[in-house]
């Protein structure tokens, strides 16, 4: 059985897209991903991600062994690019307001037994997660999907240094996790604060590991 994707994405094109972003992509990238085995090889899965960097989504989008559907900044979705982004697959969501749609696009592909990707920081920065939306945390909830942290560093370029050639990327699964099942806002609003810690926990982890590399 593959991973279901949303309604009107060729499974063929989706996998063109894991394949540039594990290939030709990464010719830019030294890329490591640790510990891929804990990503569980079949059941519903909400993968949840920090975010620094515009390269960290076309990373992360082939470095699984399942297909990812992930949760985009609608903002993306403009040109040639948004054509690429919705023929993979992609889901498009307005930040800092309800946007329902996509977050039901995406529940349906984790009750059908498929893998979401959210960066629950809501857009980029130091990737430390200090804050974290409550979509993560709702979409696991609802559908009774594990929960991945990934932590994700070295796509971005430090303040005041040249360019990299070929940075090196480090991409770290944590162990997959459940959500407590309790109703009620109280409820999502601690769920949110499980997800958000358990995160920033692995980024600290990935940086103690990383020391001083570039």
């Amino acid at each position: 059985m593959t991973d279901p994707l949303p309604e009107g994405a060729p499974p063929r094109l989706h996998d063109i897209g894991r394949w540039i972003s594990r290939r030709p992509l990464r010719l830019f990238f030294r890329v490591r991903v640790h510990h891929v085995d804990r990503v569980p090889r079949t059941g519903p899965v909400v993968i949840v991600a920090n975010h620094s960097s515009m390269a960290d989504g076309p990373i992360l989008f082939g470095s699984f062994p399942r297909r990812v559907v992930f949760l985009i900044k609608q903002e993306m979705f403009k040109g040639v690019a948004g054509t690429g982004l919705r023929a993979i697959g992609q889901l498009a969501v307005r930040r800092g307001e309800p946007d329902r749609k996509p977050l039901l696009a995406a529940q349906k592909v984790l009750r059908a037994g498929g893998v979401i990707g959210v960066f629950p920081e809501g857009t980029r920065g130091t990737g430390d997660v200090n804050e974290a939306q409550q979509g993560a945390a709702w979409l696991a909830r609802s559908s009774g999907a594990l929960v991945v942290p990934v932590a994700c560093r070295g796509t971005l370029r430090p303040t005041g240094t040249r360019r990299r050639f070929r940075p090196v990327v480090d991409v770290l699964v944590g162990e997959a996790f459940e959500l407590p099942a309790d109703k009620g806002r109280q409820a999502l609003v601690k769920a949110t604060e499980q997800v958000r810690d358990r995160l920033a926990t692995l980024v600290a982890e990935l940086d103690s590991q990383r020391g001083e590399v570039r």
